[in-house]
């Protein structure tokens, strides 16, 4: 049961708050709750000891810091925050975190590449027929949901969590 609920929770979470920035430029709160909630009661079921789990917690202090400052800056916005922040919490402090936040990183610059390029050429694709979420020409802003959903697929089979539930089917 245990194993079951780590490889659905974390990937169902970030499909829908991929799928749900996408369309409609929010991140539910309740996404980031489930992910942090769901991690503090898996994790000692997956033997990660006290120490663990609080390197697991500084993971995402560390990052909740770095995106509280990105938010003020208004540079990130608020559901991304909470969204990083709660995936972090997932990773830990270790090379799977870094990993993470790179292939976030990556697919981050290249979703605002695409969007901003979608932009310019609005009227083509809107002409064109292509059922594109009308969100994407109108907000401000990028659905940077999708980058941190598509970083965390990627990321996700080193992770600490994963790795344990992986050793315990065996």
């Amino acid at each position: 049961m245990t194993e079951a609920i780590i490889f659905v929770i974390f990937p169902l979470c970030l499909a829908f708050s991929a799928l749900s920035d996408l369309f409609t430029m929010t991140i539910p709160n309740r996404v980031s709750a489930i992910l942090l909630g769901t991690f503090v009661l898996v994790a000692p079921m997956v033997g990660l000891g006290l120490p663990a789990i609080g390197m697991h917690l500084a993971a995402g202090l560390i990052v909740f810091a770095v995106c509280f400052t990105l938010f003020a800056l208004n540079i990130m916005g608020g559901g991304d925050a909470k969204l990083l922040t709660a995936s972090a919490v997932w990773f830990g402090l270790n090379a799977s975190l870094m990993e993470f936040l790179i292939y976030v990183s990556f697919f981050g610059g290249l979703v605002t590449l695409l969007i901003l390029m979608m932009r310019k050429q609005e009227n083509a694709i809107l002409a064109s027929g292509l059922p594109v979420p009308h969100l994407l020409f109108t907000a401000n802003k990028i659905p940077y949901g999708v980058a941190i959903g598509l970083g965390g697929f990627l990321a996700y089979p080193s992770s600490p969590l994963m790795m344990a539930a992986l050793a315990r089917l065996h």
